[in-house]
């Protein structure tokens, strides 16, 4: 074998060793790294929640599908600030949190007391150390038996909150004030919103069919096309 021939297979190995990867496999490379992705995205910066009751009306409707910002109050015991944008949980926000009562539900509700503050509420309107807040967003068709409450003070670590919905609402007046550790996040934008029955979530076999077709069939005329990418205020 003469130089050149060992000189043209040394070339050929080498080409032989970088072959093209199929494109099998690069779809499936972009597959796991977008689902890893996405993984992480739900676990530690989104996750999404669904609205089944009234409670927040007329900010959030039933049949709400919302985008849960995980990342904007930083981890329980963070103070100030941080380098990714993190602040302070402040009066106003609406906040996803487990149910301190049953930590397998979540609630959606506005805070409307922080650590320190007194909170009274006189027919449905919050007074926040003496000073009547300015809520354009309470909606009162009549006055609930659980319109009034307090003064209380909200303890360190804790929060005050309510549904905008203030007559029809299961919230601090009636159950306490929520710790800091089951708050997962504030409720941000409305993605998609579809005109359901109230606490549809709770159907099951049969009627959790139905509901699913429901939603097929009617997608069109029942979705609320106004409220896609709806910003929560």
């Amino acid at each position: 074998m003469t130089k050149t021939d060992v000189i043209g297979a040394a070339q050929a190995g080498s080409e032989a060793a970088v072959l093209p990867k199929s494109v099998l496999r690069e779809y499936l490379e972009t597959i796991v790294v977008f689902v890893l992705i996405l993984m992480f995205a739900r676990t530690f910066v989104f996750m999404q929640s669904k609205i089944p009751t009234e409670s927040m009306l007329d900010t959030l409707l039933v049949g709400d599908y919302i985008l849960v910002n995980r990342m904007l109050y930083g981890a329980p015991g963070d103070d100030g600030p941080l380098w990714l944008g993190q602040r302070p949980i402040a009066r106003g926000d609406v906040i996803v949190f487990r149910f301190p009562r049953d930590p397998d539900v979540d609630f959606v509700k506005r805070v409307i007391g922080l650590p320190g503050d007194v909170v009274e509420v006189r027919e449905g309107y919050a007074i926040v150390n003496g000073v009547p807040l300015d809520e354009p967003y309470v909606k009162l068709a009549e006055r609930g038996r659980h319109g009034s409450t307090g003064p209380r003070r909200v303890p360190a670590g804790h929060y005050f909150v309510m549904g905008d919905n203030r007559d029809n609402s299961n919230d601090s007046r009636v159950w306490g004030f929520v710790p800091r550790s089951v708050i997962k996040g504030r409720a941000f934008f409305v993605w998609y919103s579809f005109k359901e029955q109230k606490n549809d979530h709770l159907n099951t076999g049969f009627k959790r069919l139905v509901s699913m077709s429901r939603k097929v069939i009617f997608f069109y005329s029942r979705t609320r096309w106004h409220r896609l990418f709806h910003r929560i205020e």
